[in-house]
């Protein structure tokens, strides 16, 4: 209790606050892909599977980030590899702004998605390292959150775009291009501003106590830790319990993924990480206009639609972040994946016998936007903090990135695989068989994740070398 009682608040959230930039690059660069599809395609003359190549070769840059994030972030540092992920960021932006032709187009977003694998891992690791136990989880969340609003952003950078080109002029024959005439230039160039932002910031904070610690850099910890709990002793307790579960693991980082407990933990946030992505979130954020299209709605009202998806999106993960922590990590999971179920279910019947009940696509809408809700303050915001604390310090890059990889895998396999499915198990199969994913999921929570709240990295790490 006396550590939280002493804990410097402000300086915690300051350091959260910039690793979670990294989650609204995040955001941003997958949902900007929703508004430049159909001004790409037209302007090289796409067919489809060339625009599947374009929607998903982001996601193919994303599991080559995260393939590498965790080495890169447990031998370099937390910080340095974030630093590397705003580069990525920042030149994907710009070249697909000025890109020559469609194979530049692709390689840009391949180095963006690059960036996107390396953040989705170091950001909410940085986290969880700085943060105490009492407030872990909603700081973690405020990545989730910065997601989301990487989200909103997008989609109303898209709607902006499309709204000003049909009046603004330029006298620069450059900005008429990437803003009028090929608008999706600007699309993508618009996440140049955040991207060097998060650049600039990252050098007015710490590396990682925690990373610190297990490089023998005891001296240079101890300023961060006695910062961050307004206590010298506070700070060499923290760094003694660091070294305690570090020496009780004397294995190799590979050695020591194999260890009964430590593996299962692995296997586990595996599980949990590819299983979320077939419950349907990224099939509605990638292909939501789409989706309402074939509903009947307009264009237009369509986009507006996923900006209220984007909205909810938000504000919801808001209230996972005050929750997260009092509620626990579990429980979330519980009530949130329940509701997901029951708003799948009232979708897949309303494409089913929609048109025979005479029900209007406000049916759809409110569900659509029940789902998002469920989703949101359950899974979306736990599967981050889960994976960020459930892994001993000294492989937590590593096990992270493994983790990583599996929810990219997945996501790349939704993106490609949705089409097909809308196609030929019909909207409502599709929507059918995401609600039935959802019971897996509920149930590996209930029966093999611990709940952490309120729980030490520490103690959390003793937890599953208990159980190896």
């Amino acid at each position: 209790m006396k550590k939280t009682q002493t804990t410097n608040t402000g300086y915690v959230a300051f350091l959260s606050l910039v690793a979670a930039i990294g989650g609204i690059l995040f955001g941003y660069d997958t949902a900007v892909i929703s508004g430049t599809v159909s001004g790409v395609a037209t302007q090289f003359g796409l067919d489809a599977m060339q625009q599947g190549w374009f929607v998903g070769c982001a996601l193919i840059g994303s599991i080559g980030g995260v393939a590498v994030a965790g080495v890169l972030s447990d031998r370099f540092g937390r910080k340095l590899t974030m630093l590397l992920s705003a580069v990525l960021f920042t030149v994907s932006a710009v070249g697909c702004a000025v890109c020559a032709d469609f194979t530049q187009l692709v390689a840009y977003r391949i180095v963006g998605g690059i960036g996107i694998g390396v953040v989705s891992i170091v950001s909410p690791m940085y986290i969880s390292e700085v943060a105490v136990a009492r407030w872990r989880g909603a700081l973690v969340s405020l990545y989730q959150l910065a997601i989301t609003v990487g989200f909103l952003a997008a989609y109303l950078v898209n709607f902006q775009i499309l709204k000003s080109a049909e009046t603004a002029v330029y006298s620069s024959a450059l900005m008429q291009k990437i803003w009028i005439t090929e608008m999706w230039r600007g699309m993508f160039g618009a996440e140049t501003l955040p991207a060097l932002l998060f650049f600039i910031v990252i050098f007015f904070i710490p590396e990682s106590p925690r990373w610190l610690v297990l490089r023998g850099r005891d001296a240079r910890a101890h300023v961060v830790l006695e910062r961050i709990y307004r206590s010298p002793e506070l700070a060499d307790g923290e760094i003694a319990a660091v070294r305690g579960t570090a020496a009780a693991a004397s294995q190799s980082e590979w050695r020591m993924l194999f260890a009964p407990g430590i593996r299962k933990a692995v296997v586990i946030g595996v599980f949990i990480a590819i299983l979320g992505q077939f419950m349907g979130v990224n099939a509605v954020l990638y292909y939501g206009p789409t989706i309402f299209e074939n509903a009947g709605l307009s264009s237009g009202d369509s986009l507006f639609s996923q900006v209220l998806v984007g909205v909810v999106n938000m504000l919801t993960s808001v209230l996972a972040l005050v929750i997260i922590d009092r509620v626990g990590r579990k429980q979330l999971v519980y009530w949130g994946v329940s509701g997901m179920i029951l708003s799948l279910l009232c979708i897949g019947i309303y494409f089913l016998w929609g048109a025979a009940w005479g029900l209007s696509n406000v049916f759809l809408l409110v569900f659509f936007l029940a789902y998002i809700f469920f989703c949101a303050v359950s899974i979306c915001a736990v599967v981050w903090v889960l994976l960020s604390e459930m892994y001993p310090t000294r492989v937590r890059g590593l096990a992270m990135s493994i983790a990583g990889l599996a929810l990219w895998v997945g996501t790349y396999l939704i993106g490609q695989l949705t089409p097909w499915m809308l196609e030929n198990l019909t909207p409502a199969g599709t929507f059918f068989l995401f609600a039935a994913m959802c019971v897996p999921y509920i149930l590996i929570i209930w029966r093999a994740v611990p709940e952490t709240t309120g729980r030490s990295l520490e103690e959390i790490e003793k937890y599953w070398q208990k159980d190896a």
